[in-house]
């Protein structure tokens, strides 16, 4: 069965997602966890979050995927910066146990002149100050453009955190199709290639999560700037093969395409209809 779903807004709770994503045919959806400039989270709602839960049991929504504030950089040059992503970091984790089982995705960030090697230390150094043993929550390192200073624009960046960090069965990546395609990687002509790649340097079990977008960039690009299905450099035929390849078919997709609600029921709708 096919897990798709889309980026909705947290504003009015976890049971207006879930009700909200099957309006539009999907049966997941991503969320920010908070403000994506970054700033305080609202109060958990224990009775929004208990009928939630109740109510995604009951109409079969998946796996749910958090995504951390854009603003959190875990290697930045700025102590100060470092703290706040480290701090709101684990706030988030800590809320993700409210609904068990679930993933919380963020941007590894950008070591600002520090250097790669540094950046990937400090990302790592973050992430084992706020993982615990007993967490339910996996958290994802997501496949970034590599525009500017951004670490995890390769796989062998993402191999290289996970190697640091000591609690390694709490991470996964999560995989964004713009990301790859704007940071080299050829999943338009080239997709078993790409993924044998992947498997060798980080493993296709990490894989938990994919991010399908189409890109308004051409390969290689390092830009990063998502498009609308079937109106970017990617196409939807690519993107359609890489949704139903035996490597990714079970994974739950999340539509991060530039839509209001009427565009993410269309993409679902044709994605739906050409997944088999």
């Amino acid at each position: 069965m096919l897990k798709i779903g889309c980026h909705l807004s947290a504003s009015k709770g976890y049971l207006h997602m879930g009700k909200e994503a099957l309006s539009i045919g999907a049966n997941t959806f991503q969320f920010f966890t908070r403000n994506p400039r970054g700033g305080a989270a609202k109060d958990i709602d224990e009775k929004d979050v208990a009928a939630f839960r109740a109510f995604a049991e009951e109409n079969g929504i998946g796996v749910i995927l958090a995504h951390a504030p854009y603003t959190l950089n875990g290697c930045s040059a700025d102590p100060a910066i470092r703290e706040f992503a480290t701090r709101t970091m684990a706030d988030d984790l800590r809320r993700m146990e409210y609904t068990p089982g679930n993933l919380y995705n963020f941007h590894p960030g950008s070591h600002v002149k520090q250097g790669t090697a540094a950046g990937i230390d400090m990302i790592a150094e973050m992430l084992n100050s706020i993982l615990w043993q007993d967490m339910t929550t996996t958290v994802l390192l997501e496949t970034m453009a590599g525009k500017g200073s951004e670490v995890g624009g390769s796989f062998e960046e993402l191999r290289e955190i996970i190697d640091r960090v000591a609690l390694q069965d709490k991470l996964g990546v999560c995989l964004d199709t713009c990301h790859v395609s704007d940071a080299g990687y050829d999943i338009v002509n080239d997709l078993d290639g790409v993924l044998t790649r992947f498997d060798k340097v980080v493993g296709l079990e990490r894989i938990r999560a994919v991010h399908i977008n189409d890109s308004k960039n051409p390969l290689g690009s390092r830009k990063d700037r998502h498009e609308k299905i079937g109106l970017g450099t990617i196409g939807t035929g690519a993107i359609v093969r890489l949704m139903t390849h035996p490597a990714l078919r079970d994974k739950p997709f999340y539509l991060e395409t530039p839509n209001e609600l009427d565009g993410y029921a269309r993409e679902i709708a044709l994605l739906k209809e050409k997944w088999s």
